[in-house]
């Protein structure tokens, strides 16, 4: 997959209730860049997940 914004290799998917995008390290937020590889987060509206880099 690669990053919505700049066309990157995706590290993970980020969803804010309404809006949600694949990212690249760039443009990530800090809750995706601080899971580990296959982590996932989810806190009320919000999603993120990181990819597993074994994949």
């Amino acid at each position: 997959m690669k990053c919505e914004y700049c066309e990157k290799d995706a590290i993970g998917y980020q969803g804010f209730g309404c809006c949600s995008a694949y990212v690249c390290l760039d443009h990530a937020d800090k809750f995706v860049l601080d899971l580990k590889p296959g982590e996932k987060l989810t806190s009320g509206e919000c999603y993120f997940e990181r990819f597993n880099t074994t994949d």
